[in-house]
């Protein structure tokens, strides 16, 4: 007898369901190391303090997919196959707050910045009219943009005055890496085909050892066990101006993870409710309170992730329970991490490279919704892209702006959600008088009555 339950909520046998969800570790795992190895060099933390913070970065990201994926009751978590991760947009924020006010400062306006999520999640999921494709698009679309950075310098390296930066064998170990994944995806439809990333990562990981790109004689200095030990800084504390900027982020995060989720939900055939999405952005908030309690970061639904969803056509949401689990056992033995923190940069970049471009296809997908006769959205998607990209292509132009300034226009993701959103609602949703323009040259006017129509050979 054929199941009848929805496809997201079916569980694949355990052999592939481990193997897809190790799929999903791997995809993010760098990606969300990268938000505390920043957030540590520029607050001048030591490295172990550093490590702390990645161990409960993968901690708290765990326990938020299970949540997300699985779900509590009517409570929290949005049950769709979501991976939760350290997003960048808080980094620069708790820079400035470290530097301002100190690492209690820190996490104590992200423990209020948790506390707000979770009190304005529910009214903030019913305002999904105001989320249209044209707002959901852009925002996607963008993030897919702004990313592409990350992955190529971990293909070509960070600092191009080095010698080895853009080296030939660099970009052909990551060529041959994103070629392997292109073929497997075009050449098998069933598990081969869903598991190509993985497959990639390895075999690019097997090829850059005779080239010098694989280091692994760190992976065996983490403790095996390491539970991150709350409140590593002292008791926190509560500044106004730093918990008004968290409590900023914190809407930021909940416009991303919106776009996200729907992006998601349309991607695996599943009606998306406002119940469903305030527990998902309800997840979010409770991943403040536990990122301020556990030393972490607030965090939002990774775009790797949701690129390989939309890769491997793997709807189940088990898939990404299991990677929870995962991303937990990770933050738990810290030795297991830099196992996966020694994956080559170039390897681990060109699969990055093609987990973006397919979010950005994603957003452009979704844009092809729109409606664009008879409406400013046009103008609302060209003007939103300009203000998220204009932050990617020249990083510091705002560097000389007023701090809070700088953190809402200075983050690319953030920057277009505030204009699509802003812009969509002066646009599509607040009364004013539209000009409706005559017909064009090549159209015939209407007759008036008791007037006969004009021929061509009159206009």
């Amino acid at each position: 007898m054929e199941d009848a339950r929805h496809p997201v909520d079916l569980r694949p046998a355990w052999g592939p369901l481990l193997l897809l969800g190790i799929q999903h570790v791997l995809v993010m795992y760098t990606g969300s190391i990268a938000v505390p190895l920043m957030f540590g060099a520029a607050a001048g933390l030591p490295h172990e303090t550093v490590a702390l913070l990645i161990d409960a970065d993968l901690l708290v990201a765990g326990v938020i997919t299970l949540l997300q994926s699985i779900g509590v009751g009517r409570i929290l978590g949005v049950r769709l196959p979501i991976v939760a991760g350290a997003g960048f947009s808080a980094v620069a924020p708790m820079i400035l707050i470290a530097q301002q006010y100190g690492m209690p400062a820190v996490y104590g306006s992200m423990l209020a910045s948790g506390v707000f999520g979770l009190l304005v999640a529910a009214p903030f999921a019913r305002l999904t009219r105001l989320f249209p494709p044209v707002v959901g698009g852009s925002v996607i679309t963008v993030i897919g943009l702004s990313l592409l950075g990350v992955g190529t310098d971990m293909v070509a390296g960070d600092d191009p005055s080095s010698p080895g930066y853009a080296a030939p064998s660099r970009l052909l170990l990551a060529g041959g890496v994103l070629a392997l994944i292109v073929v497997l995806m075009r050449l098998f439809r069933g598990f081969l085909g869903q598991v190509a990333v993985l497959i990639g990562l390895l075999a690019g990981t097997a090829a850059a050892v005779p080239l010098g790109y694989a280091d692994f004689s760190g992976a065996g200095d983490g403790a095996w066990l390491g539970v991150p030990g709350p409140f590593h800084f002292g008791p926190p504390e509560f500044p106004p101006a730093a918990v008004a900027s968290l409590c900023v982020v914190m809407l930021v995060i909940f416009t991303e993870s919106t776009a996200s989720m729907i992006a998601v939900a349309e991607m695996t055939d599943r009606t998306l409710t406002p119940g469903d999405l305030g527990r998902g952005l309800a997840a979010d908030g409770l991943s403040g309170i536990l990122a301020g309690a556990m030393n972490s970061f607030p965090d939002t639904v990774f775009a790797e992730n949701l690129g390989l969803v939309e890769m491997t056509r793997v709807r189940s949401r088990w898939v990404t329970a299991v990677a929870g689990a995962l991303l937990v056992v990770l933050g738990c033995v810290p030795r297991l991490g830099s196992v996966i923190a020694s994956l080559p940069d170039p390897v681990v970049g060109s699969a990055a490279l093609v987990m973006f471009a397919i979010v950005a296809g994603v957003g452009i997908r979704i844009l092809r919704r729109v409606d664009f006769d008879g409406t400013h959205n046009l103008l609302v998607i060209a003007v939103s892209l300009v203000a998220g990209m204009v932050p990617v292509t020249a990083p510091h132009i705002y560097d000389r702006l007023p701090d809070a300034l700088r953190i809402v226009f200075g983050n690319a993701i953030t920057c277009t959600a505030l204009t699509a959103f802003t812009l969509n609602l002066l646009s599509n949703h607040l009364p004013h008088r539209t000009h409706r323009p005559g017909p064009q040259p090549s159209e015939k006017a209407p007759a008036t009555p008791g007037e006969p129509a004009q021929s061509p050979s009159e206009t």
